[in-house]
């Protein structure tokens, strides 16, 4: 690969739907939630023969820095991009964008979250080296993926035109995001075949997304580089310790994306993708036993039970279920939780819940 591209993992979320396992100093990237690795490992993992490790960058919160370091030692420590406090995925990108581009003007920068579970590596690669050359033309690219079901979970993109130059996979100029719909728009998007579900894995040039900060958030861009100009330099903690909690505190779906010029998509099939964001997402990734039920740690005796996830802490207690379906069995030691199936999006108001009823500590 061209020795200006680089990868940045976003990796600073706190990932709160996935409590109680997931928590402040164990956050769920660095949990093995699907196999042996980490959610953070098999990131990292699959970028093996596309970026080499001098060219990954990390974006988290100090606080969480050391278990991923720990976790991915090959990647030089000082790639890892630390926030002061999360301050938004706009401020992430903007961060990682400012020092690349301080390191090296011509970078091309892809964005990928720490979260996702992507089966087909070899088609993913491919599919990175078309939205690289993409980018190369001055797009902000985006990767959609095929919906397989009207989800009201994810935002959506849609797609325009073909653009008009020719690339090894089929992209399009983007219509218009759309935010997390509700059941029936979801279900009008996706009888349409006009829309992707919106991965959150960006690639564009360094340059081309500072542009684009300049001209829609100029005072996050003005702080944004001071901040990248300080990087590598005795100032840098003095400046981002006193910028950074002065950011503005946005997503860079809406403060940048949405009102963006020159942007395209790659409707990304084929990937068997999923955002491990919440319990119920396993369902999409773990193959079930014959009645739909899934045991990712723990000892599991079930009577009549049926699409239903156990999820123990390793410490052989059996879990025994009689006569219940869809239901979502998290023990931590510390903490016992049920829950439905369908209410698996709810747990983050738990976690709500807990810090401000003086419980933080189970948080």
């Amino acid at each position: 690969m061209n020795q200006h591209n680089y990868a940045v993992i976003m990796a600073g979320g706190g990932g709160t739907r996935l409590w109680p396992v997931s928590r402040r100093n164990r956050p769920k990237q660095s949990i093995p939630l699907v196999s042996e690795e980490s959610l953070f490992q098999t990131t990292v993992r699959r970028l093996d023969g596309f970026f080499p490790p001098e060219r990954i960058f990390v974006v988290t919160v100090a606080e969480q820095a050391i278990i991923l370091r720990e976790q991915a030692p090959e990647i030089p420590g000082e790639n890892f991009l630390l926030e002061p406090q999360p301050r938004g995925t706009a401020s992430v990108v903007g961060l990682a964008a400012a020092v690349l581009n301080r390191r090296d003007p011509q970078a091309v920068m892809t964005i990928l979250p720490a979260d996702h579970y992507i089966r087909d590596r070899d088609l993913f690669h491919y599919i990175l080296r078309v939205a690289i050359d993409i980018a190369s033309q001055g797009y902000l690219v985006t990767l959609g993926i095929a919906p397989t079901f009207a989800a009201t979970g994810y935002g959506y993109i849609q797609r325009g035109a073909p653009l008009p130059e020719t690339f090894s996979y089929p992209a399009y100029s983007v219509s218009r995001f759309q935010e997390k719909p509700d059941e029936e728009t979801a279900r009008k998007m996706l009888a349409t075949s006009e829309y992707s579900w919106n991965s959150g894995m960006f690639i564009w040039q360094t340059g081309r997304i500072l542009a684009e900060f300049a001209r829609q958030m100029p005072e996050l861009s003005l702080k944004l580089n001071q901040i990248g100009q300080a990087w590598d330099t005795p100032a840098c903690d003095e400046i981002l310790g006193r910028l950074w909690p002065t950011l503005q505190n946005e997503t860079i779906d809406y403060g940048i994306m949405e009102k963006a010029e020159k942007v395209a998509v790659i409707p990304a099939a084929g990937l068997d993708w999923s955002d491990i964001g919440s319990w119920d997402a396993l369902f999409d990734v773990i193959m079930p036993n014959k009645d739909g039920n899934i045991v990712v740690s723990g000892q599991f005796l079930s009577l009549d039970t049926h699409n239903s996830l156990v999820y123990g802490n390793g410490d052989g207690r059996l879990f025994v279920t009689i006569g219940v379906d869809d239901l979502i069995l998290v023990d931590t030691g510390d903490v016992l939780m049920v829950c439905h199936k369908d209410r698996a999006q709810e747990v983050r108001r738990v976690v709500d819940t807990l810090k401000n009823s003086m419980r933080e500590h189970y948080t």
